[in-house]
């Protein structure tokens, strides 16, 4: 059930990463690109994120690193973008994402939440989830691959973030049967696509996306 409490009218940012490890990121591109490849094109994606998040306009903007904030390539981005640097905790996804949640809400200000996947979320599709979190107590933009790019809320949901099989075709039909049954009020937002696979890198190239992640 949802509260009365009133939503926050500030909202954040957060972009989610992982160091641009080779070999521990991005790992199902390396048949194509090698090890080395597929972490620059992590690297490109994280900064087209905040690059995004930044234009969005919405506030200021959370670089959430893993493992920890010590990498080298985040202190370079923190100074690039004005990115607060913060550390994910948790032992899964749905762990460490609401670690995020219960950090930011509990600090006055509503977030949306993206990975470093998605070069198709644009700015304005940034300030328009913010914008929705005004009025409802979730956002969320789906995934062509079954899971989301996207999620932002103005009020707590801890149902979201367990007992999901994160990594899965199932994610986004779970989270929308969680958000149903905890009767939060939530906007869907189209869905969009993510890069994981060689066949994404080819979308990124066909699309002509490629140059701009990587510039």
């Amino acid at each position: 059930m949802t509260s009365n409490a009133r939503r926050p009218e500030a909202a954040r940012i957060a972009v989610f990463a992982k160091a641009p490890v080779p070999g521990a990121v991005k790992t199902r591109l390396a048949p194509v690109l090698g090890a080395d490849g597929a972490a620059s094109l992590h690297a490109g994606l994280v900064r087209q994120a905040l690059a995004s998040a930044v234009r969005s306009g919405v506030g200021p903007v959370e670089l959430w690193c893993a493992p920890d904030e010590s990498h080298e390539f985040f202190a370079a981005c923190a100074s690039q973008f004005g990115a607060r640097l913060r550390r994910q905790q948790g032992a899964d996804l749905g762990e460490r994402m609401r670690h995020a949640f219960e950090t930011v809400l509990g600090e006055g200000a509503a977030l949306v939440l993206i990975g470093s996947d998605c070069p198709a979320i644009t700015p304005g599709a940034l300030a328009h989830a913010a914008a929705a979190l005004r009025n409802h107590d979730a956002v969320i933009a789906p995934a062509e691959d079954g899971g989301y790019v996207l999620v932002g809320l103005s009020r707590r949901c801890e149902a979201l973030f367990s007992g999901v099989e994160w990594g899965t075709a199932a994610v986004m039909a779970q989270t929308r049967e969680r958000l149903a049954a905890s009767r939060q009020p939530w906007l869907e937002l189209p869905t969009l696509w993510d890069v994981d696979r060689p066949e994404d890198y080819a979308r990124l190239r066909r699309e002509g996306l490629l140059d701009e992640v990587l510039s």
